[in-house]
């Protein structure tokens, strides 16, 4: 991957120096999974920051006997984890999980806080992307009491922001399972497919089984249903 690649699929790296970047290429370890794959176990976090070049990841939390399993998040091409275990040393009981075919790009833990100490414009750019996080976060707790449909519009639009990718009919994003579409958005999975379905006959997206896709096809609509307008 070339430098200039490289800073753009990843917005973390477009504040870092040439320099920087090229270190960070040349210290970077690529890994290819297919879907349904662990690629992180929650006794692995802390040993490197992941980046991801293309396809869907999901962080999910384990319940102590491993049988209450919850989504926390779905993260796309250009977005990365595991910076925060580099940070503190805290057990975690996390892990990813592949939605799809996935590509990783992998920087060890000493190697990264060593660049972060070196380049304090990628320092301020990590801090800059861990706040919206949290913003987001702040978003989905503001929307708790707000009804089913628009906080799962909420999250189709959101996810459509960070990771869609343009089509002749919309954005597209990939077809997330139910189960992991209503954990993140905190509703329950007959709400979400019913919500779903009506959405798609409405003609507001398209869900592509074939493809694995659901195209938004009216992000007006679906942004003023969320609240975003």
């Amino acid at each position: 991957m070339q430098i200039e690649a490289f800073s753009e699929l990843f917005p973390l790296l477009t504040a870092a120096s040439p320099e920087t970047l090229e270190w960070l290429l040349s210290v970077a370890v690529e890994h290819e999974y297919p879907a349904n794959r662990a690629v992180l176990m929650e006794d692995a976090w802390g040993n490197a920051v992941y980046f991801v070049a293309s396809g869907w990841v999901k962080v999910r939390r384990l319940s102590g006997s491993g049988e209450d399993v919850v989504t926390l998040a779905v993260l796309g091409r250009g977005d990365f984890f595991g910076e925060m275990a580099i940070l503190d040393e805290s057990p975690r009981s996390t892990d990813v999980i592949a939605l799809s075919a996935v590509k990783l790009i992998s920087i060890s833990a000493q190697r990264f806080i060593q660049t972060l100490f070196k380049d304090p414009q990628l320092h301020h750019r990590m801090l800059q992307l861990m706040v919206r996080r949290l913003r987001q976060t702040n978003i989905r707790f503001q929307l708790r009491h707000q009804p089913p449909a628009v906080k799962l519009a909420n999250t189709l639009v959101s996810l459509g922001e960070n990771y869609g990718y343009e089509s002749p009919h919309g954005i597209e994003i990939f077809n997330i399972p139910f189960k992991d579409l209503a954990d993140v958005t905190d509703i329950g999975v007959e709400e979400t497919a019913k919500i779903m379905e009506k959405l798609d006959s409405k003609g507001w997206i398209k869900i592509d089984a074939t493809s694995h896709t659901v195209c938004l096809m009216n992000l007006k609509q679906l942004t003023h249903l969320a609240g975003k307008v």
